[in-house]
C-alpha cells in the first residue's frame, strides 16, 4: 500500500492523480491533500478520499475550511499556510508526494519532500527552473526517487535505456533529446492579431485540459521553454542536447534519438493520467482510465520547428537556460507576474514576452548556491516585473 500526499489536489494534475488512485484502492491510500483557495472542491475531495491531513495554503481561509470540513463530518488534521504544505510533504507516514502546485509556491514543499527522501512525482517544473542544481544535489544526497510527471519528460524517461547514466548521453548511444510541443492555440494565427488575443482565447488549448496559468504558458510556448530548462536538470543535459519539435496532434509526447539512427518515441492520447499512472506504479504498469491510442483515428501526423518570431518567450527561455540559474529564476518570476497581469486584463498578450525579456536583461548575473539567494532573486525579479508593467504596460 503506497501512502500518498497530493500537493495541489484541486488542480488538473491533482484531480487526475486522485482519479487514478481511486481506481486502485488496494494499491494506494491518500494521506494528505492540499489546496490554496478552492474550498468547495477541497471539501468535495476530502469527502471522497478521506485523508488524514488537509492543508489550505491560504491562511485567511483556515477557519472557513475548518467549519466546512466539520459540517461535512470529515475528521482530519487541518493545517494552513506554506508551513502546512512543508509539513505534510515530509510526513513520516507518507511514501510518495505528487508535487502539483503551480508556480514558485510549490518549490519549498517539493524540496522538503526531496530532503525527506520521498518518492517525488514532479509536476511542478518551477522547482527545477528556479533552483535546478540545488534541487538535483538534494535528490542525490537524500536518496529521493524523482519521477517526471510532465508528459514530455515522462516520455523521455520512458524512452531512455535502463542503463542511462545521468548527464552522459554518449555512453547510452544517444545523440539528441527531441522535446515535442503542440504549438498551442495560436500555431496558425496571424501575428498581426496577437495584441487582441483575449485570456479566454489563450486558455482554449486544442489538446490539453489545463489550468489557466499553464494554458497561457502553452499559448506563448513559455511552457515549452520551462520544460527545456527542466529537461536540462532532470537528465543532466546541455542546451545543444535538446531539440524542440512542434507536433500539433500531441500524440508523440517526446522522443530520444540514438546515434545509430533509431528514434524511440512514447505515444498516447493527450491525457495526463497516463504519465501519472506510470509514475505512481513505476516500475510496474497499472490501468489509468485513458483510452488506448487507435491508429485508425489518426488522420494527420505533422512536425515542424518553432518560429521565435511567433514564440519569443521560447527563445527567451532557451537563452536564460544558457545564461544560468539566476536568469531562469528571474524569468520564472517575471512570467508569473506577467501572466497574472494578462489574465487580469492589465496587459496585452504580446506584452508578456516584453516583460520577461526586460526582467532577465536587468537581473544582475550571479552564481546561486543557496536557497536564500534564489528566493532573493525571485523576489527582485517580481518587483522588476511589477515596475515594468506599471510603467510601460498600463
Amino acid at each position: 500500500m503506497q501512502r500518498i500526499c497530493v500537493l495541489g489536489a484541486t488542480g488538473s494534475i491533482g484531480q487526475s492523480t486522485l482519479d487514478v488512485v481511486a481506481r486502485h484502492p488496494d494499491k494506494f491510500k491518500v494521506i494528505a491533500i492540499t489546496a490554496h483557495s478552492n474550498l468547495d472542491l477541497l471539501v468535495e475531495l476530502a469527502v471522497k478520499c478521506q485523508p488524514e491531513y488537509v492543508v489550505i495554503s491560504n491562511p485567511d481561509l483556515y477557519q472557513q475550511t475548518k467549519t466546512r470540513l466539520s459540517r461535512a463530518k470529515i475528521d482530519v488534521e487541518l493545517l494552513s499556510g506554506p508551513e502546512g504544505l512543508v509539513e505534510v510533504a515530509k510526513l513520516a507516514e507518507v511514501d510518495s508526494v505528487m508535487a502539483a502546485i503551480v508556480g514558485a509556491a510549490g518549490l519549498l514543499p517539493t524540496l522538503s519532500a526531496v530532503q525527506a527522501g520521498k518518492k517525488v512525482m514532479l509536476a511542478n517544473k518551477e522547482a527545477l527552473v528556479m533552483c535546478g542544481e540545488l534541487f538535483i544535489n538534494e535528490v542525490q544526497k537524500s536518496g529521493a526517487k524523482l519521477l517526471p510527471i510532465d508528459s514530455e519528460h515522462n516520455a523521455i524517461f520512458q524512452s531512455l535505456p535502463d542503463s542511462f547514466v545521468y548527464g552522459d548521453l554518449a555512453s547510452s548511444g544517444i545523440s539528441k533529446i527531441l522535446l515535442t510541443g503542440s504549438g498551442g492555440p495560436f500555431l496558425n494565427t496571424p501575428l498581426s492579431t496577437f495584441d487582441a488575443i483575449t485570456p479566454d482565447q489563450a486558455c482554449a488549448h486544442p489538446n490539453w485540459d489545463m489550468g489557466r496559468k499553464i494554458s497561457v504558458d502553452s499559448a506563448t510556448m513559455m511552457n515549452k521553454g520551462l520544460e527545456f530548462i527542466e529537461a536540462k536538470w532532470l537528465f543532466g543535459l546541455n542546451s545543444d542536447d535538446i531539440n524542440i519539435v512542434l507536433h500539433p496532434q500531441s500524440i508523440i509526447h517526446s522522443m530520444v534519438q540514438y546515434s545509430d539512427g533509431s528514434v524511440i518515441a512514447q505515444m498516447g492520447n493527450p491525457d495526463m493520467r497516463t504519465p501519472i499512472a506510470h509514475c505512481l506504479a513505476y516500475p510496474n504498469r497499472i490501468e489509468s482510465g485513458v483510452k488506448a491510442l487507435d491508429f485508425a483515428d489518426i488522420v494527420n501526423f505533422s512536425f515542424t520547428v518553432p518560429d521565435f518570431v511567433r514564440y519569443p518567450n521560447l527563445e527567451i527561455a532557451i537563452q536564460a537556460c544558457e545564461a544560468g540559474q539566476y536568469a531562469t529564476t528571474a524569468l520564472n518570476a517575471a512570467n508569473e507576474i506577467a501572466v497574472e497581469a494578462f489574465l487580469s486584463g492589465i496587459i496585452r498578450f504580446s506584452d508578456i514576452a516584453k516583460i520577461n525579456r526586460n526582467v532577465v536583461e536587468h537581473t544582475q548575473p550571479e552564481v546561486l548556491t543557496e536557497l536564500q539567494q534564489i528566493l532573493s532573486v525571485d523576489e527582485q525579479a517580481r518587483a522588476l516585473a511589477t515596475q515594468y508593467l506599471q510603467r510601460d504596460c498600463a
